[in-house]
């Protein structure tokens, strides 16, 4: 299936999706995380690797592939919460624009709504459809946990901090590689194959995303550069840094951050630090190295040359730009 149909179909999907129109409290923050948008990875992913085996977008495709969106933004607006990001996509976040409690209850009502659309997949497949989605839901906020536990440890081994990022970002992923494949009529070694590839492009692309939180361009990012470093938070930088020898780390991430001054300061401290063990080369490194992996994981699957083809498109369009 030609990428202009895919990318027309998702366009089309998140254009016209609806929520119950009251308590308006309630849903309005729903409307507003998906009119602000996204990459809309998780649905496009599911509709390709769909589009690999059958052709017609019918609602049992089309809903789950929304549902995954949905459930994913619901992720975005209690992880808003939780890390008191300000800014999601260069907006408010939930929380920021109303409240905590609204935050908290509009994510719950979201979830809900990702598990009405993933249940209009076809009957034949809707068992393993939950089934799958009920184990990533789970997995996702295991990797949420464990990404908080790190807040409260020292130095976290980079195999501990795979693990966590394979559960809060691979997982879900890798879902929508499988969902779209299990929907279309896969066979399940290409199911199988087609998991592993989105789990390891999900595993770059969280490494892409820390990256980008220091090194990339606020306009392009959608939120404020230095986020992780003002939060103190466990990235993939900061685990390299350390198994690099890094020294001075974690004073520097202790620093007071409260005025305009004292985060501009520990943002530039930080960064210095990076420099000097060479992580930006290293995290470009591991993100092609994960990638090219997902693109090894794809090739062992059923398919034509084309879907083959549709696949690492994709990956390269995740994390081209960063490799």
């Amino acid at each position: 299936m030609k990428d202009s149909v895919l990318d027309q179909a998702v366009a089309q999907l998140f254009n016209t999706i609806e929520f119950q129109a009251q308590p308006a409290g309630l849903y309005d923050p729903l409307r507003y995380m998906v009119a602000i948008g996204g990459k809309r990875i998780r649905p496009r992913l599911c509709l390709t690797t769909y589009g690999i085996y059958a052709q017609d977008l019918t609602p049992s495709i089309l809903q789950p592939a929304a549902g995954l969106e949905v459930f994913h933004t619901f992720t975005l607006i209690h992880d808003d919460i939780m890390d008191r990001s300000p800014l999601r996509r260069g907006h408010d976040t939930v929380w920021k624009k109303w409240s905590e409690d609204t935050a908290i209850l509009s994510g719950d009502v979201m979830c809900i709504d990702a598990y009405k659309r993933v249940a209009q997949a076809p009957p034949a497949v809707l068992p393993q459809a939950l089934a799958l989605f009920s184990k990533t839901a789970a997995e996702v906020c295991d990797g949420q946990q464990l990404d908080m536990d790190f807040e409260q440890c020292g130095i976290v081994p980079m195999e501990e901090y795979m693990k966590m990022i394979g559960l809060k970002t691979g997982v879900l992923i890798a879902c929508a590689a499988q969902m779209g494949a299990l929907i279309a009529g896969a066979d399940a070694h290409s199911q199988q194959c087609l998991y592993d590839y989105g789990y390891q492009l999900g595993l770059a692309f969280q490494v892409a995303d820390d990256y980008l939180d220091a090194y990339g361009d606020q306009k392009v990012f959608g939120k404020p550069i230095g986020g992780d470093i003002l939060n103190e938070k466990k990235s993939w930088l900061t685990v390299k840094a350390n198994e690099l020898g890094a020294t001075g780390l974690e004073e520097a991430l202790a620093a007071p951050a409260v005025t305009a001054g004292q985060k501009e300061d520990k943002i530039r401290r930080v960064m210095d630090i990076y420099e000097s063990v060479g992580i930006a080369q290293a995290a470009r490194e591991a993100i092609g190295e994960l990638s090219d992996s997902a693109i090894a994981k794809a090739s062992a699957a059923s398919m034509d040359q084309e879907g083959f083809e549709s696949l690492r498109r994709f990956a390269d369009s995740l994390v081209g730009r960063v490799k």
